[in-house]
């Protein structure tokens, strides 16, 4: 049997700050091998990813894991009252960076998933595929993982991503979808002048302002039946005008976008397009975006593998898993293309933030929720 808690630990223990592997899929690679699990490194632009299955390729029946091995940068080290990367034990808690996110979600799943297929090996085949690029450009992980599959005829036929989902109680949420994002960046560009002589110049600061505030006002939607209303936030305005007798030539702007299944990441790029052409028309200042749509939302409806998931989750923690779409983006959204997905993670309160932690108890549950979701899902529950 393996110890989810000292895997994370020792998974913790690797320092793997994207996009370094730090060894934690070396780690795991030696482990699931010596298990039995034909192992692919799908390395692509210097971004460290892992493909592992037990079982026939191209099984009919697959049950597949996602996860991420790399985490965000520890912040200032002084501000850490343990070692980010010791792996700490202590006070009921595995301590340090990617404890929560996500290094213990892995570990659950591994072990569920080494510990099954040695003690009752299933008709089917079980995929695990472990990115090192999930907190940075996304671009080269689980993108990657999943182009390789589909020129190698490997398949899932569902997938179950173990991010933490849990606000406050373990077992509480599951995600079935997760809103869109998007980023723009808005350059207002003007004619510099003296402030004395306005009509000498095209300042781009009314302009933008005016655009700025129409898109603040605006509602997106009210929501729908699996997602709240969509947001709009303004995220900074920059000028860099020191000189108080100037009109500056330029102005820039910034916004997010998280948005629901009403909207998609084209609709909304024409939609801030065509109000910028709006505002700049017949001002001399020139209204330019640059919009990066980092995921579209989606829904996986709620069925046969929601229901699956929720029942492990009732039976190890007690609670009926409120089934939600909220949250931020994650690598669910690249695997919705190729097979049905939801979520489900142990509580996430600690994640990205200084002294990192989870709760021992909560691995331990974690890896007997996804042992009973393997148990049920190839016994045809």
């Amino acid at each position: 049997m393996i110890d989810p808690v000292a895997l994370t630990a020792d998974l913790v223990r690797c320092p793997s700050v994207t996009p370094a592997e730090g060894g934690a899929l070396v780690l795991l690679e030696k482990m699931l091998t010596k298990a039995g699990f034909a192992c692919t490194r799908v390395d692509r632009n210097g971004t460290a990813n892992l493909f592992a299955r037990w079982g026939a390729k191209g099984h009919a029946r697959s049950f597949g894991f996602n996860g991420h091995t790399d985490v965000v940068p520890i912040g200032v080290r002084s501000d850490w009252t343990r070692d980010p990367f010791g792996g700490e034990l202590a006070e009921g808690r595995v301590w340090g960076r990617g404890a929560c996110d996500m290094k213990s979600g892995v570990a659950a799943f591994v072990a569920a998933a080494v510990d099954f297929v040695q003690a009752t090996p299933p008709e089917g085949a079980i995929i695990l595929a472990i990115t090192g690029d999930e907190e940075g450009p996304a671009q080269d992980g689980t993108v990657a993982l999943l182009d390789w599959m589909a020129t190698e005829g490997e398949a899932m036929s569902v997938c179950l991503v173990g991010e933490p989902t849990c606000p406050e109680r373990m077992g509480e949420m599951m995600k079935i979808g997760r809103r869109g994002s998007m980023n723009a960046t808005i350059t207002a560009r003007g004619r510099q002048g003296h402030a004395a002589y306005p009509h000498r110049a095209a300042n781009p600061l009314p302009v933008l302002v005016g655009l700025l505030d129409r898109l603040a006002r605006h509602e997106l939607d009210q929501g729908t039946d699996h997602f709240d209303p969509s947001t709009l936030a303004l995220t900074t305005v920059d000028v860099g005008n020191d000189a108080t007798n100037v009109i500056p030539a330029t102005a820039r702007a910034g916004l997010n976008i998280r948005f629901n299944d009403l909207h998609s990441g084209q609709s909304l790029s024409d939609w801030l397009h065509a109000l910028a052409a709006e505002e700049s028309a017949g001002t001399g200042v020139a209204l330019e975006l640059a919009i990066r749509v980092s995921g579209e939302a989606f829904l996986t409806p709620p069925g046969p593998l929601s229901e699956l998931v929720a029942r492990a989750v009732q039976a190890e923690c007690g609670v009926v898993p409120v089934l939600s779409t909220s949250g931020g983006t994650s690598d669910a959204r690249f695997v919705k293309n190729h097979c049905p997905v939801v979520e489900f993670g142990l509580v996430g309160q600690s994640m990205h933030q200084v002294d990192e932690f989870a709760e021992i108890a909560h691995i331990e549950q974690l890896k007997r929720v996804y042992s009973r979701v393997l148990q049920d899902y190839f016994a045809g529950c």
